[in-house]
């Protein structure tokens, strides 16, 4: 109780806070935890090839199918935000600069109503011409086997390019670093939540950071590898360890 107690205080006193976020916050929605025991890249011998920069552009037809069942695409409308991602929208909305930087790509700290988010590993929710740059949502990907841009262009003909999904694939570089971590040392609290932490390049953020002397705070289930950087951990859920933050709080 004495952490939750810490953490209130140092949410209080900061202006510019710092979250960085990874499966374990979406699980609480539902979704499943990819780097699990049970989870897809447990699961799914080989599947890295089949969502590789390589295989799509070699064979952008046959890559939608296997993309499509391997994350459960048609399934994503499905989860919602939950009291961890309503928790940060909610500082926002107190008047808090909050920034969001993510591993997870299922779009629910923005469908959670936080403005600044990086989603370094991309976006299940979205796709887009190659050529083009046009933008497809979820509806239009699960109504189209192998989805194409409709865009007309400047010939009047149809585009009809096949469209790519704005995750980052394997062989991608990942998006946003540089933006996340400036936002990240100009930040006054810095709160990891929900990962282990194991993913590079990503991971180096809280390294950065750690050489500061900006407070730095972990929620998380199990202990990582990185714990001493932190001024504490909280090892606990997400969701039940906010909600005692918000009593605190007093929204």
């Amino acid at each position: 109780m004495e952490h939750i107690q810490q953490l209130t205080q140092l949410i209080k006193e900061a202006k510019k806070i710092t979250f960085f976020t990874g499966a374990g916050i979406s699980t609480e929605s539902g979704i499943p935890d990819w780097r699990s025991s049970n989870g897809l890249y447990t699961n799914n011998e080989g599947f890295q090839e089949l969502i590789s920069l390589s295989y799509f552009k070699s064979n952008p037809e046959g890559f939608w199918k296997p993309y499509k069942e391997i994350y459960d695409i048609k399934l994503l409308n499905d989860y919602k935000p939950n009291s961890g991602h309503q928790f940060i929208t909610k500082l926002q909305e107190q008047g808090k600069h909050v920034t969001v930087i993510t591993q997870n790509n299922d779009g629910l700290h923005t469908a959670a109503g936080t403005k600044k988010v990086y989603e370094v590993h991309g976006t299940l929710t979205n796709a887009s011409c190659p050529k083009c740059r046009t933008v497809y949502d979820l509806d239009y990907i699960n109504n189209n086997d192998i989805p194409r841009c409709t865009q007309i262009n400047a010939k009047e003909e149809i585009c009809d390019s096949i469209l790519r999904p704005d995750i980052v694939l394997f062989g991608d570089p990942i998006k946003y670093f540089n933006e996340s971590l400036n936002n990240a040392y100009a930040s006054d609290l810095f709160i990891v939540m929900g990962t282990s932490l194991e993913v590079g390049p990503i991971n180096s953020i809280p390294q950065y950071i750690g050489r500061t002397d900006i407070p730095m705070v972990l929620i998380n289930k199990d202990k990582t590898n990185f714990d001493d950087l932190f001024d504490f951990c909280i090892y606990s859920g997400i969701g039940e360890t906010l909600e005692e933050v918000e009593k605190g709080l007093r929204f």
